[in-house]
Formats: structure tokens, C-alpha cells, sequence
């Protein structure tokens, strides 16, 4: 299949853009790569950032849908003076003039419902009288996954500084990706996107500037894994 032909198949993109808004060097804002998307009419986009970073960026032809919180178990404290940042958005967008009912979706459950049956005890009939109660709980049903997902980062091993770890990124393509899709991360880093979409038995393309980083990402997802918990 040609390069085109490929690009034109992708029904999913999951991606995390530079921004511009940190001193790395590789930190340059990038400008157009929404409008230069590849993807197929009913393709949706995972974006990971900041509510900072986003209000720099536009999105023409896209919807926002819904948006999702990633917390971590550790935070970035970039100021001594404001609250210590534990948190990450993950915003889906979906494409103006197509119907949402047309957007392929399937709902991610997780196994830590409770359910619990509680009755009280009725008021005793006299002194020294005790009756039994009822309490029952049975846990780890299923319930729909919920908007705030908490996650270990991928601090002390990663290869990157935005490394996502690859258990978040497969709940984003179980959510959005058509059995034997084809996802694309234009900003790929080591390649998490990939490893999650290998682990997936899905098709994937990743793009990044930086060669050191391709080259962990083809290893890692031939190896189905970067190390990241």
C-alpha cells in the first residue's frame, strides 16, 4: 500500500504536540498540524496538554467532545509559588459536519464497582436486646471507566520527558479504534502510541523530528514494550 493510501486509512490520531510553553529545546510550537491531519471523515483526535497550552492552539474543523484528567502519583513543580500540577488533559475532538452517531466508540469498562447492602438495625425492644444486622458488599463489578483516570507516570524510567505511560494510551485506542485501524501520533516521542496500538493488534504510524527517538520507538514496539508501568 502507498505512503497515501495509508495516511488516508487512519481513523485515529492520539498525539502530544509541542507547545511551547517549557524550556526544552525541542519545545517549539508547531503550527498547521491540525489543518495537515490525514484522516478519514469519522477519524477522531486524543490530544494530550495543559488548559495553557490549549488556549494557545486552534482546532479548525474539529469538535471538542469530552475531555479526560490523568493524574499522577507525582507532579511537576515548575513555581515555588503556585500549586503543584498532578494532572494532565487528554481532550477528544471529533470532525465538524460529521455526526457524532457516526463516530466509532466503545465504551471502556473498569472491574471496582462496589455493591453494598446495608439494613439497620431496628430499635431494640428492651434492655440487652440485640438484634442482628445486614451488610453485605461484593466488589469489583464493572462500571463505566471514569473521566479521571489515576496512573503512575513513567517517572524514573522513562526515555523521554512526556513519556505516556502505554496502559493509558490503550485505554484512549479500545475507547476510539476500530478493530484493525490505523492510528497516527505525528509527535511521537518514543513511540508509547505505538507500543499500545502493537499491543492492540492495530496498525500504527508515528512521526517525530528527533531520529534517537524513532529509533527507541521501532524497538519498543517490536519489543511490545518501552518499560513503562
Amino acid at each position: 500500500m502507498a505512503t497515501a493510501e495509508i495516511l488516508s486509512a487512519i481513523e485515529l490520531v492520539v498525539t502530544d504536540p509541542p507547545y511551547g510553553v517549557t524550556s526544552f529545546k525541542w519545545d517549539k510550537r508547531v503550527d498547521g498540524w491540525v489543518e495537515a491531519l490525514p484522516v478519514k471523515p469519522e477519524a477522531t483526535l486524543w490530544c494530550f496538554g495543559s488548559f495553557r497550552a490549549f488556549m494557545g492552539v486552534s482546532f479548525p474543523g474539529w469538535r471538542v467532545v469530552q475531555d479526560i484528567i490523568w493524574e499522577k502519583h507525582n507532579g511537576s513543580n515548575f513555581h515555588a509559588d503556585r500549586f503543584k500540577r498532578v494532572h494532565e488533559l487528554i481532550v477528544q475532538f471529533y470532525q465538524e459536519g460529521t455526526p457524532w452517531g457516526s463516530v466509532y466508540k466503545n465504551p471502556v469498562f473498569t472491574m471496582d464497582a462496589t455493591k453494598r447492602t446495608l439494613r439497620r438495625k431496628k430499635r431494640p425492644p428492651h434492655m440487652g436486646y440485640i438484634d442482628e444486622g445486614t451488610y453485605h458488599s461484593e466488589d469489583g463489578g464493572p462500571r463505566l471507566q471514569r473521566s479521571v483516570i489515576y496512573m503512575r507516570s513513567c517517572h524514573g524510567y522513562a526515555q523521554h520527558p512526556m513519556q505516556k505511560p502505554v496502559e493509558l494510551v490503550k485505554t484512549l485506542l479500545k475507547y476510539s479504534c476500530p478493530p484493525g485501524g490505523t492510528i497516527l501520533d505525528c509527535f511521537m516521542g518514543v513511540g508509547s502510541t505505538l507500543v499500545a496500538a502493537n499491543n492492540l493488534g492495530l496498525k500504527s504510524i508515528g512521526i517525530d523530528i528527533e531520529e534517537k527517538n524513532c529509533e527507541i520507538a521501532a524497538k519498543g514496539a517490536a519489543n511490545r514494550s518501552l518499560n513503562c508501568r
